[in-house]
């Protein structure tokens, strides 16, 4: 182990490989592959991202490879995997960002089902990265779960700007980047794009964490485009429910008029929506509001297949050694078109993928200008940059306008009477909710049933009988005494005789050591007591499981089964509401 050749790490040199130690795997894309590092001299931890060069040349990548090395030189937010350092050798380029432990959003979701809170602390801060993104010129185009990321404490970070865009006031985007099924149908109308797409797809994936499925399905291409474009997603009746905020929020994003669709609108609509208006989004960008989700530090969030496929598939596994870039040959005088385009391509990356080093850049780095002329537009400085969509300015300017600030709200949820106005209308653009709320499984309240005691008498026998029956206020605690009465009989009143004063139906008195006495009287009977000792409050599941079972064969009761076992007295995870498939679809929407 260390260094093969024998000769010391340099720190101060330009940062290369060597300097970290390489541990396992945890992520595959298209060029490359994703593995947590460690600094050497420091012990910190951060996720690297290697490409082949030679693949990115043969695919004609170098461009969205380089134009996405670029973009996160100049982002810096709580909720973006944010560019640490990147460098090159004569096989790799690579990109190191912050390490995130928690797992992508795909893996959970794919294991489990999570409460509504939970996937609304998820979308808000999506909701925050987004507009930050925007603002700074750039539309990410690729939001789904797999580049949605969890650090530890449950926070979700943004990543892979693989097939981001600057965006440039009047002239929008065109192409289908990203992936099918969470492109917005303006995408597929073919018209043009800015960043409103972006919102499109944090509504698919909102549908995604609370369904266990995408909105929109198909067997082929052609379908999937047909039912993004009609933009009707079904909402399935589920047990436990989803609360009509949720679903209101969710066809909120999935709006099919970029005009309408919160977010897209103003950053207004999308936090006075009723589903995210109670949160204080100050206080979520600065990270002081706790994730209702925390991953689990006990085992791993990664898929364990791709450390796997390194150590037993790969031919030249990555090992952590100096190998400096060394200048190309010249090209042979024969050489033929498809050799002088990949030397062309291999040049432009040596010259335009730039090393970057995060420990000598300012923490708040300068932003990339450019804003959409659209109506999602937020007033930042209009790009200079005129080319087409996907192309890179070789000369990277960038102007720096003043860096964002998060819009002020300073109400916590529930902690202020200025935020009274009904959540069923939303006047800074969220579309109202419908005014009538259909109970989802919550009953009214029930009539519990209640001791009766006789009214006071002044007749001296009949006091003396109750007395029998009605223990002393004193004595309440240790005697328990129930009255059955038959149905539409009146207690009775204190004008009536004696002899209409007696007990009619059955009394049961409890002991405080648990023995019971019933007592029938004339005009009762067995099958009415019966009938009627069901309004008896009978103990819930809980006392039920927790007392033990007396007598000699008590044994025999005791419940056997799952929740009888160590995993069932495990404490729940909060934010989880089971696993994957415990919102049951009882009729499609």
């Amino acid at each position: 182990m260390g260094n093969s050749n024998g000769k010391p790490i340099v720190y101060t040199d330009e940062v290369n490989l060597n300097h970290f130690r390489l541990l396992r795997v945890v992520g595959k894309g298209a060029f490359g592959k994703v593995r947590i590092v460690e600094r050497k001299d420091t012990g910190l931890t951060f996720a690297l991202k290697y490409i082949r060069k030679d693949e990115v040349v043969r695919s004609e990548s170098v461009r969205n490879i380089i134009r996405e090395r670029r973009m996160l030189e100049h982002l810096n937010h709580p909720f973006l995997c944010n560019l640490r350092y990147s460098f090159q050798d004569m096989e790799y380029l690579y990109i190191v960002v912050d390490l995130m432990n928690g797992g992508d959003l795909r893996f959970h979701i794919s294991r489990k089902t999570f409460t509504e809170e939970a996937v609304r602390f998820w979308i808000s801060e999506l909701g925050c990265a987004l507009r930050y993104i925007h603002k700074q010129g750039i539309v990410h185009r690729d939001v789904k779960p797999d580049n949605v990321l969890l650090d530890s404490e449950g926070h979700v970070h943004l990543a892979d700007f693989n097939v981001a865009s600057d965006i440039t006031p009047g002239k929008p985007l065109t192409s289908k980047s990203g992936t099918l099924a969470y492109l917005a149908p303006e995408v597929y109308g073919g018209r043009g794009y800015y960043s409103e797409v972006d919102w499109w797809s944090l509504g698919v994936l909102f549908y995604e964490c609370i369904y266990n499925k995408r909105p929109f399905e198909a067997s082929h291409h052609d379908q999937l485009a047909q039912a993004i474009i009609k933009a009707d997603p079904p909402f399935p009746v589920t047990s436990p429910p989803v609360s009509m905020p949720c679903n209101h929020a969710i066809s909120s994003l999935l709006e099919k008029n970029k005009t309408l669709r919160i977010g897209a609108a103003s950053w207004e609509s999308f936090t006075d929506n009723p589903f995210f208006r109670e949160l204080d989004f100050e206080a979520l960008e600065a990270k002081e509001i706790e994730p209702v989700f925390c991953p689990s530090s006990d085992k791993t969030n990664f898929d364990a297949t791709y450390d796997l496929e390194e150590l037993l598939l790969e031919e030249a596994p990555l090992e952590a050694r100096a190998r400096k870039q060394k200048p190309r040959a010249e090209l042979r005088e024969d050489a033929t078109q498809q050799e002088i385009r990949a030397d062309e391509l291999h040049r432009m990356i040596e010259n335009m993928f730039e090393p970057f080093n995060y420990t000598t850049v300012p923490q708040d780095r300068s932003p990339v200008v450019s804003q959409v002329g659209s109506p999602s537009s937020t007033g930042a400085s209009s790009s200079k940059r005129s080319e087409k969509d996907g192309a890179v300015d070789p000369t990277g300017g960038r102007a720096q306008p003043s860096r964002s600030i998060p819009t002020s709200r300073s109400q916590t949820p529930g902690g202020s009477a200025s935020r009274t106005r009904s959540s069923t209308h939303s006047p800074d653009g969220s579309p109202p909710l419908p005014s009538a709320m259909p109970d989802y499984g919550g009953s009214g309240p029930t009539s519990e049933p209640r001791e009766y005691f006789p009214p006071p008498t002044s007749d001296p026998n009949v006091a003396q009988a109750l007395q029998q029956v009605v223990p002393e206020p004193k004595e309440l605690n240790r005697v328990k005494t129930a009255r059955f009465e038959e149905p539409g009989q009146p207690p009775p009143s204190p004008g009536q005789s004696s002899r209409n004063h007696r007990p009619r139906g059955s009394v049961r008195s409890t002991s405080q050591g648990g023995g019971v006495q019933v007592v029938l009287n004339e005009q009762g009977s067995w099958s009415d007591m019966a009938n009627q000792s069901q309004n008896l409050v009978t103990p819930n599941e809980d006392q039920r499981r927790n007392e033990k079972p007396s007598g000699m064969l008590g044994f025999l009761s005791r419940k056997k089964g799952r929740d009888r076992s160590p995993k069932a007295t495990k404490e729940k995870e909060r934010g989880v509401l089971g696993k994957e498939g415990a919102r049951v679809v009882i009729s499609h929407g």
